[in-house]
């Protein structure tokens, strides 16, 4: 019955979950049109889009893989979840964390970008492997800042365990790594930019340069379960920043405020900044993001 129990609780904090991913997307989107002086989407169209594209069937063929694409990148968002402790000091919210799970967690970040890549190999556009050499080159310049920050956290707290980091950061707000470690935040930060795919690292989608991409290659419920881990993935990776970085969370209301505005720092940034070409954003990203890393390595080494 406690496994039945943790289950049910797992489930809940999954709904929960995806509902302030998808307001938090409508939010957001909304925020971005007043900026721009436009009247914007409705907040809850994020719904609307997901009960339409799981209403409707693909009829088209392209081979398996190109189907388990979606599921792959659904199993990455929803696989970070399972094993992030969400309310810090909750046994029935710290999901399936265990010691060491900050490593696990990595994994499965690049997880779900592998599986996309996978399955838009085998799809019917011509330019595929242009999309996923983007991605990947891309996602792999984003990961390098963040796996140093996480490298100088680890030396600094002794522990890759994300409900010992969180531990470390309470008691009062200078304990929080943005003031203990501000180099490592800051490469992290800087790294979460590319991962939440706005301006000036969307060039995966690159909406000004052509109308291409997993949302015109995937239709229906496909295009569904990839709005659907894309509303999961936003929360739990700010989720994974305010554990190593803010604080973490004692409940709901806390981890909602933390989370948009960890979220907000992207949106606000794609606002003010242009994208980058891929030869602009790859090399930016291994120029100063890493050696804000290294440093943040260095100064606890020494």
């Amino acid at each position: 019955m406690d496994i039945v129990k943790k289950i049910g609780f797992v489930l809940l904090g999954l709904f929960i979950v995806l509902n302030w991913g998808l307001l938090m997307a409508g939010i957001m989107r909304k925020i971005i049109a007043r900026v721009s002086m436009r009247r914007g989407i409705k907040i809850f169209q994020p719904y609307i889009n997901l009960i339409k594209n799981y209403s409707i069937r693909s009829q088209l063929t392209h081979g398996i893989m190109f189907y388990l694409g979606p599921v792959f990148r659904l199993s990455g968002g929803v696989g970070i979840f399972l094993f992030m402790p969400m309310i810090y000091g909750s046994d029935i919210w710290n999901n399936f964390s265990f010691t060491g799970d900050l490593i696990l967690i990595a994994y499965f970040m690049f997880f779900g970008m592998l599986g996309m890549a996978l399955g838009a190999g085998e799809g019917g556009h011509p330019y595929s492997a242009i999309g996923i050499s983007r991605g990947l080159a891309q996602f792999t310049a984003i990961e390098l800042p963040l796996t140093l920050a996480i490298l100088s956290i680890a030396i600094q707290y002794q522990s890759l365990s994300i409900t010992e980091i969180v531990a470390a950061q309470q008691g009062s707000i200078l304990n929080w790594t943005l003031f203990t470690n501000p180099l490592a935040t800051g490469a992290a930060m800087i790294s979460f930019l590319g991962a939440m795919g706005h301006s000036p690292f969307n060039v995966v989608m690159a909406p000004q340069e052509n109308p291409v991409g997993p949302p015109t290659e995937y239709h229906g419920t496909f295009l569904g379960v990839l709005q659907t881990n894309r509303a999961i993935l936003h929360v739990v990776e700010a989720v994974l920043y305010m554990n190593l970085f803010f604080g973490g969370a004692n409940n709901w209301i806390e981890l909602i405020v933390k989370t948009f505005f960890i979220y907000f720092w992207s949106v606000f940034v794609g606002m003010v900044f242009p994208r980058f070409r891929v030869d602009q954003s790859i090399p930016w990203l291994l120029k100063l993001p890493v050696l804000i890393g290294v440093a943040a390595i260095i100064v606890f080494i020494v």
